[in-house]
């Protein structure tokens, strides 16, 4: 990455840097053509690609798992394709390119059109999305107080365009087809690079985010320019990814399915190795390195059984609003994945100051009892879902007021693990180790994807009736919800038990 540099007589508003505020609207426009698009890819997927299928579901549930998955892995290359080559400008400018083209890709209605469209949002995400983050942080000089506030600002606009873009997109959808949905979301990622690029034609970024080298720019590899190279590999490298994505096979065996999805074998294959990895590097770190190394790994497990739940609110979830939830006169199912972002922005500030208040009284939990508490709020907003089956009624259908009062808890779990976690990895991981140990991290992001699509297929309900609901679907996503409250409040206990002597090792991290 690019130096923080200093800018003389930068241009400030509201006491931080200008370009603060091109990020955070160029970053909600962003998010709201990903959750925008997100709002509607399950439904859309029943509804239309798997709609002659009776393994429908499990179909839906294996692509949306692959997706996601590849999705968050991406960001890892893409990041150090940036750090090392491009730049945090450039990657912005292609990986917001490449999804705005798939958004609009998703408008065209043809199987193959749309493993393309998801390939090519999954190499764009891979170059926006960690450099926009980033990029914020280097508009800080080290130590500046104002950094945390900015991140907050800028965390904001990740939310309201998650708030704002099911809404919108999911009415179009509703109203006037799929496709007018999916288009909307591809306007909201071009409209994010015509604010980022106003910021630079302003000059609000000075020096930042510009190529680390530009003699590794113009560097020639068969006669190509690396900079002009990665953008080539960038396009070529979508189809291939759309043919893994639609690697999808279900084989019916006694009466169940099985998936053959290389997608899944390629996680396997590197979960194997980033454990073999940190076996042999807790192996021969010091003891103190170990100690703080297990902590890192302990942290980053919780937090993807945490996202692996919580990420359910983009498919089986989704799925249970539209089928055993009573949205009449509400709101469709694609737009209650708004509910999440709604309650994030409501409650993270209150949540802020609670724990402010509680430093000063000096009772702020350490992070491990924050881990705890996050999960076990997570497992209550579960089995909230699971007894709305005795309020139903004779069709299966639920009170809208379970689906709020899940989402508002599972939204309160977020905000004890999700702003802490990131942190804490910094604080954790040894110097030498700290660029894998993060890659970790966002890795476990796309793992998490792997337990959402385990879950998807085993709720998956069998069925080529446009028109599936009623009292056995509820009976299963209910029975699914009550599991997944037992093992996320058995998780969140087990941290709790063990926060004492998390604490220990950790030392003076807090």
């Amino acid at each position: 990455m690019s130096e923080i540099t200093k800018q003389p007589h930068e241009k400030q508003i509201l006491g931080h840097p200008s370009g603060l505020f091109y990020l955070f609207f160029a970053e909600l426009w962003e998010r709201f053509s990903f959750y925008g698009m997100r709002a509607l890819l399950t439904l859309y997927m029943i509804d239309v690609i798997f709609a002659a299928l009776a393994e429908r579901d499990y179909a839906t549930a294996a692509v949306y798992a692959s997706y996601g998955s590849l999705v968050y892995a991406s960001t890892v290359v893409g990041g150090k394709v940036s750090d090392q080559i491009l730049g945090m400008r450039n990657s912005i400018f292609l990986g917001g390119i490449l999804m705005a083209v798939g958004h609009f890709v998703l408008a065209i209605e043809n199987n193959m059109a749309f493993f393309l469209a998801l390939s090519l949002i999954i190499v764009g995400n891979g170059f926006f999305k960690p450099n926009i983050s980033t990029f914020v942080g280097t508009l800080y000089e080290k130590g500046d107080p104002r950094k945390d506030s900015g991140f907050t600002i800028f965390y904001m606009g990740i939310n309201i365009g998650g708030w704002i873009a099911p809404l919108l997109c999911g009415w179009l959808a509703a109203k006037y087809g799929w496709h007018y949905g999916f288009g909307l979301a591809g306007i909201g990622m071009l409209t994010g690079l015509i604010v980022f690029w106003s910021g630079i034609k302003k000059n609000v970024f000075g020096d930042r985010g510009l190529p680390p080298n530009e003699e590794v720019m113009h560097k020639k590899i068969l006669g190509i320019k690396q900079g002009t190279l990665i953008p080539i590999i960038a396009v070529i490298a979508a189809p291939l990814i759309a043919l893994l994505l639609s690697s999808y096979k279900a084989i019916a065996t006694d009466g169940m399915f099985a998936d053959q999805n290389i997608v899944n074998v390629l996680f396997t294959g590197i979960g194997v190795v980033v454990l073999a990895y940190l076996a042999y590097e807790m192996y021969r770190a010091t003891l103190d390195e170990r100690k703080k190394l297990f902590v890192a790994v302990l942290i980053t497990f919780f937090m993807t059984i945490f996202w692996g739940f919580h990420e359910l609110s983009g498919s089986v979830i989704t799925l249970f609003a539209a089928r055993n939830v009573d949205l009449d006169g509400i709101m469709t199912a694609a737009q209650t994945n708004s509910l999440n972002s709604m309650f994030i922005i409501l409650l993270a500030i209150p949540i802020s100051m609670m724990w402010t208040w509680l430093s000063k009284k000096k009772s702020n939990p350490r992070t491990p009892y924050k881990f705890g508490l996050g999960l076990l709020f997570a497992g209550i907003s579960f089995y909230v879902l699971a007894i709305s089956g005795a309020s139903a009624s004779a069709n299966g259908l639920v009170p809208f007021a379970y689906l709020l009062l899940m989402y508002f808890l599972l939204s309160v779990g977020e905000l004890f693990m999700s702003p802490v976690g990131l942190s804490k990895m910094t604080d954790l991981a040894p110097v030498r180790l700290m660029a894998f140990v993060m890659g970790v991290w966002f890795l476990s992001s796309a793992f998490a994807f792997q337990i959402v699509g385990f879950i998807g297929k085993q709720l998956a309900i069998e069925s080529t009736d446009g028109n599936v609901g009623g009292l056995d679907t509820l009976t299963t996503y209910t029975d699914g919800f009550h599991l997944i409250a037992m093992y996320s409040i058995g998780a969140g206990v087990i941290v709790l038990l063990f926060s004492p002597l998390i604490k220990k090792l950790m030392g003076n991290v807090h």
